[in-house]
């Protein structure tokens, strides 16, 4: 048995530890900006703008002026970082299923999102914005555009960006990595992410990475063929 709840302190441990990973299996990715100060998910853009019409109205009309904003000033890369933060909250208010996926439209709107996050990047900016990166990590996780060498792209500036080191968000960049089949970046995360987790829970967390790398590889591992016919 991995955790021993029974002994004092551990189910915070877990929290803290699958917060970032087994909820991320299971479309917290998705759902939630977890384990950082850097932005919200789907669910802080429903609070925040409300889900009745007319905070669908309010939001939409964000993203007409926020449209104006970089209609008037293309070169602006902050502005088109905004534009992707008002599309992504604009795709979780009604494109959302029970489930935790998307539905088409969330999907087109999330696209949407993509393009405005994706001229950002294009436009050099000294520092991508990281609230930005966050929710765009989600928007590119399986769940939704389904892109996930994007989506560890903009976790690797989330992780960049966090001061002090934050050990969850090197264990979610971990899992993108070993999902995506890129080992390379998975080992390096996975190392950080031990070495910056309570010393207490090194051991539980590199084990849970190592069970992910696992499983990333089994996903990433081609069908048998069938078997060939007998002469």
């Amino acid at each position: 048995m991995l955790f021993d709840l029974r002994a004092r302190g551990r189910r915070r441990t877990i929290q803290t530890i699958y917060l970032g990973l087994a909820i991320l299996m299971g479309g917290g990715l998705v759902l939630f900006g977890i384990g950082s100060d850097q932005g919200s998910g789907i669910v802080d853009g429903i609070i925040g703008e409300g889900s009745s019409s007319s905070a669908t109205e309010s939001i939409d009309n964000r993203i007409d002026a926020q449209l104006d904003r970089v209609r008037a000033n293309p070169r602006d890369a902050e502005a088109f970082a905004q534009l992707a933060i008002l599309r992504y909250q604009r795709a979780g208010i009604d494109g959302v299923t029970d489930t935790g996926t998307y539905t088409e439209d969330g999907k087109r709107r999330l696209g949407l999102a993509a393009s405005a996050w994706e001229r950002h990047l294009a436009l050099e900016p000294d520092e991508p914005n990281a609230r930005a990166a966050n929710l765009m990590s989600q928007a590119y996780a399986p769940q939704a555009l389904n892109d996930l060498p994007k989506a560890v792209q903009a976790k690797q500036i989330v992780t960049a960006a966090e001061d002090p080191p934050n050990s969850n968000q090197f264990a979610q960049l971990a899992q993108l990595a070993y999902q995506a089949g890129d080992t390379r970046v998975g080992d390096l995360a996975a190392t950080r992410a031990v070495d910056l987790a309570p010393e207490s829970d090194r051991k539980a967390l590199r084990e849970a990475l190592q069970g992910l790398k696992a499983q990333g590889a089994a996903q990433a591992a081609p069908e048998p063929g069938p078997e060939p016919a007998g002469q």
